[in-house]
């Protein structure tokens, strides 16, 4: 009993004097979130000819925003657009007024008086893209909050940079590097010799994941991994009169979907992936002892599975012997 209280001493002394310890944030009520976003309350709204007229550092940042899906929505009736740089950055009239001319020449707004996005945290960064487009029949939205990316932590801004370019969505040619930065263990799955052509750029991560969040199992985008994988691999989506069990249940049963050193993306090199749950058998003939000869030992060794059992998905046409074995 005394070594117990003794250790369990140590390790709150330890815990409490740790400061690189991961420290819980509570989540906060969606009010005061609100409130961070709405900036300060005694500047006015002046629009972006006021922001950027002042300021020429911002030129190329306009021209990306106007020529971007933001910059082109416009107001049909009153010609004003519907988003501006203060409906992220707050209201702009104190920044404005507050301009100055930096000692090195450079044209400088007053940036205290925007919004400080980079300090405000995760939930209220999203809450600032959410507040337009939850309302914005943007139906992949409907699930972020509950999503494991909105619950660790991750917001809108780890993934859309919207000044960078004209293009404000993650193409397939970017998409992979954004995932890999917290997702380094992907990254060497899909430098295996045999894998999905994501690298390639020719598939990205949301063709079989939602980012924004799904009922699903590791945000797939089906409810199952197979009714995922079929949306592409429709040869074997069935249903087959002789169904092999494993495949029907699961294709992450033989194949790891980010990559692998067998080909195809098998978790393992046949024979040995098949001899996991059968017993190995031998095509060749017995010697006149009645047992196997030494040539057909090595073929259960050297031989792959499929060059007999070439419809290993399924099948509806029965072997020689009457039996779904998958033969052809």
């Amino acid at each position: 009993m005394r070594w117990s209280i003794f250790l369990l001493t140590g390790v709150v002394v330890l815990v409490a004097c740790s400061p690189s310890l991961r420290k819980d944030k509570p989540v906060q009520p969606i009010r005061d979130y609100e409130r961070m976003i709405v900036g300060r309350l005694d500047a006015d709204y002046v629009g972006n000819d006021q922001c950027l007229a002042k300021c020429h550092a911002h030129d190329k940042k306009k021209t990306d925003f106007d020529n971007s899906v933001h910059g082109e929505q416009i107001d049909a009736d009153s010609g004003l657009p519907l988003v501006n740089c203060e409906s992220c950055h707050g209201p702009g009239s104190l920044a404005v007024a507050a301009f100055r001319i930096r000692e090195d020449g450079q044209p400088m707004c007053q940036y205290d008086k925007l919004i400080d996005l980079d300090e405000l945290p995760a939930q209220a960064q999203s809450l600032t893209c959410l507040k337009c487009h939850s309302a914005n029949s943007s139906a992949n939205l409907a699930l972020w909050g509950s999503s494991t990316h909105a619950t660790s932590e991750v917001s809108c801004f780890n993934c859309h940079k919207l000044h960078t370019g004209v293009q404000q969505k993650l193409d397939r040619h970017d998409m992979a590097e954004t995932c890999y930065s917290c997702h380094p263990n992907i990254r060497s799955q899909f430098s295996q010799s045999s894998h999905h052509p994501v690298n390639e750029h020719k598939m990205d991560c949301s063709a079989c994941h939602d980012p924004h969040g799904t009922m699903n199992n590791s945000l797939l985008r089906e409810a199952t991994i197979k009714a995922t994988c079929t949306r592409c691999h429709m040869e074997y989506q069935g249903p087959f009169v002789y169904e092999h069990a494993d495949v029907t249940e699961d294709c992450t049963n033989c194949h790891n979907p980010h990559g692998s050193p067998n080909n195809p993306l098998l978790n393992q090199g046949m024979p040995f992936l098949c001899l996991q749950c059968h017993a190995g058998h031998s095509a060749g003939t017995y010697s006149a002892r009645g047992t196997l000869s030494t040539t057909s030992m090595k073929q259960v060794f050297f031989n792959r599975c499929t060059d007999c059992h070439a419809a290993i998905h399924g099948t509806d046409v029965p072997s020689p012997h009457g039996r779904g074995t998958f033969i052809r």
